[in-house]
């Protein structure tokens, strides 16, 4: 048995299974299982594996892993973990996995709202990426992120202590059903979200790895997908300062009913921002 023909047997496995990316994933597995990294795979991947235990051991961690993979469990909470703007976030079923279409969100903000002097709060933070992004990146002073959920909040607070460690402004977890927490007259210059959104009926239709292993109260925005975009908009202004901004991720689908929840409350400036695939993404608008 060599390394190249162990992972074959993990290809044709999650092939049969119909996984996604079956040849990528069951490629990320072999190197999970074994530690080693892709330059190492390809030195050694013809070589006969030894017969020690430790060796014995890696392999039954591969085909474990790859029987979790064939379940449909999604890959990144076997890995345990998820890439976004540039850093390694810690994932598991409690948290939703972080999309790379969110980082269109993390961008424009940091593109808009260069000051460091700015003071963000982040709804549903799900595993703090948005937030620990802007505090890491934007070095703002002082950022607060959010969550209902306790076992979310102790994947973000991981994060948190992972990633900033040199951070120095004021960054707080505060659980939380979106702003009753908040203190009595907080207010912020930047407010962020990425909010449940699938219509209720639409979860039903989607991949089984988001429909049966991510939390479906990060996913459900009720029965028109717009519930928490009503609760943003006209809730959002009495936590903004004069001359704030408001950003919040949306379905593709969904970019002219949010310019018109954010309108009717007195937004202005407000417009849609599309991802790298073209698709509408972000909302965003100013509070006079």
């Amino acid at each position: 048995m060599t390394l190249q023909k162990l992972l074959e047997e993990g290809r044709e496995r999650l092939k049969r299974a119909g996984v996604p990316d079956w040849s990528l994933d069951a490629r990320y597995l072999l190197l999970e299982a074994f530690g080693l990294s892709l330059a190492s795979f390809l030195a050694a991947s013809g070589r006969e594996l030894s017969d020690d235990s430790g060796t014995r051991e890696k392999i039954r961690r591969f085909r474990e892993m790859t029987e979790r993979r064939a379940g449909r469990i999604p890959l990144q909470q076997i890995l345990g973990v998820q890439d976004f703007m540039g850093m390694e976030f810690e994932v598991n079923e409690h948290v939703l996995i972080p999309r790379q279409d969110t980082e269109t969100l993390v961008e424009l903000v940091l593109q808009e709202r260069p000051d460091p002097a700015c003071q963000v709060l982040d709804l549903c933070t799900g595993t703090g990426c948005i937030a620990i992004s802007l505090a890491r990146l934007g070095g703002y002073g002082k950022v607060w992120a959010l969550d209902l959920s306790e076992e979310a909040l102790k994947v973000a607070r991981r994060n948190q202590q992972k990633l900033l460690k040199d951070y120095t402004g004021e960054f707080r977890l505060l659980k939380s059903d979106l702003f009753q927490e908040i203190p009595k007259g907080e207010k912020f210059d930047i407010l962020v979200s990425n909010p449940p959104y699938i219509p209720k009926k639409v979860i039903e239709e989607l991949e089984p790895e988001v429909r049966d292993y991510e939390p479906r109260m990060a996913l459900d925005g009720d029965e028109d997908g717009m519930k928490f975009y009503r609760i943003l908009a006209r809730e959002s202004g009495r936590f903004l300062k004069k001359g704030g901004a408001i950003y919040l991720e949306i379905g593709w689908d969904q970019g002219l009913a949010v310019e018109g929840l954010l309108a009717e409350a007195g937004f202005q400036e407000i417009r849609t921002v599309q991802d790298l695939a073209g698709k509408d993404r972000v909302v965003c608008g100013g509070w006079p």
